[in-house]
């Protein structure tokens, strides 16, 4: 069970082009965001959709292929697990930001 403690396992497609970002070790890393659709009926019966949108960034040979496959609109599934970051901003406010790390990668559909 200890396997499931974080995991994230999310399909979507992607808001953006990825940003690719080169790192000094020579490492690549992947920072995109995908959007994930839930739908439901409301109390008067009519379709509501909710749309849902999850930060996500990839390292090493998975950032490569994202790199190279994968760009916006392009429908994806991914499996990883959460991270939190905190930092102070200018005026001394702490912010906090969730992403997804993703350690496995499925490309989907036809976009």
């Amino acid at each position: 069970m200890n396997t499931l403690r974080n995991k994230v396992q999310l399909i979507g497609n992607l808001g953006n082009d990825p940003e690719i970002i080169n790192l000094d070790s020579g490492s690549k890393l992947a920072k995109f965001s995908i959007a994930t659709n839930e739908s439901y009926k409301n109390s008067q019966g009519e379709k509501v959709v909710d749309t849902q949108w999850h930060n996500v960034v990839a390292w090493g040979k998975i950032a490569e292929i994202i790199e190279n496959f994968v760009t916006k609109g392009k429908e994806i599934a991914i499996e990883g697990k959460l991270t939190t970051h905190s930092w102070e901003d200018k005026e001394g406010v702490k912010r906090y930001t969730t992403e997804v790390v993703c350690n496995e990668l499925l490309m989907l559909g036809n976009k």
